[in-house]
């Protein structure tokens, strides 16, 4: 029954993709006849291309704008990227230096998300282009991702529901622990990292964190022991979650 309704729903959402293109050429040339009707040119309206699907509230805001916009995540992107000044994407798409090069309008790369690893800033930058991403639209979801694998990490939820479709309940094996008077160790404490430890909280979890670059006062505020570094997190900590960016720096920080 799930595949059934995912499958229904990309079917639908291919469908919905394709008429809302037929609707966008379908009224392109309504201008255009007009214009020629009036026996001159419409002035060019900003293209925008939407590559990956986001909410349609932030289509018609783009259209209500003023903006002319596409949404399309099937065509070659290395032979229509050139025809927008504007291109919304989320994490699927790559944009190289070669894409954006081929982009010769291109002045704005949206990133509907936070992280830009997908796009190679430089090459946007030597060009002149704003990249631009949305650093707060996923922070309460990625806390509560957060709380939910550790949840499961405690109760052995994945190990309980594998054994549960074979039929076996084993209750004693898969009790797990509890969480409550427990202490989760905190990695950084940006955005995400400031969220996770309310939840935490609300568990009867003690939390411990490290962030050099947080003033002391934000760890006062949210109630979270501020340790002196990693290491100090290390031995504090009996369950650990990481929020910080991929660096030389942190890279293979834990060793597990």
């Amino acid at each position: 029954m799930v595949r059934r309704l995912r499958h229904h729903h990309r079917a639908g959402g291919r469908r919905a993709r394709a008429r809302r293109r037929r609707r966008g050429d379908r009224a392109r040339r309504r201008r255009d006849a007009r214009a020629r009707r009036l026996g001159r040119a419409l002035p060019r309206l900003t293209a925008v291309l939407v590559r990956e699907e986001i909410a349609e509230a932030g289509v018609r805001l783009l259209r209500d704008r003023g903006f002319e916009v596409d949404v399309d995540g099937d065509s070659d992107l290395a032979e229509t990227i050139g025809r927008y000044e504007g291109i919304v994407i989320r994490s699927a798409t790559k944009l190289t230096s070669d894409l954006i090069e081929r982009g010769v309008r291109l002045k704005v790369i949206g990133r509907a998300g936070v992280g830009i690893d997908n796009v190679d800033v430089d090459a946007a930058t030597r060009r002149g282009i704003v990249v631009a991403n949305a650093p707060e639209s996923t922070v309460v979801s990625a806390a509560e991702h957060t709380v939910g694998l550790l949840t499961a990490l405690a109760r052995n939820i994945p190990q309980a529901h594998a054994a549960l479709k074979q039929g076996r309940w084993d209750r004693k094996k898969y009790g797990g622990i509890e969480l409550a008077d427990k202490t989760l160790g905190v990695l950084g404490f940006g955005r995400i990292g400031q969220q996770v430890p309310r939840r935490a909280a609300g568990l009867g979890m003690r939390v411990v964190a490290y962030d050099p670059f947080v003033a002391p006062e934000r760890f006062r505020e949210l109630g979270v022991e501020r340790v002196e570094s990693i290491d100090d997190v290390y031995a504090a900590a009996q369950f650990l979650t990481l929020h910080l960016p991929l660096t030389d720096e942190t890279r293979r920080g834990v060793d597990a």
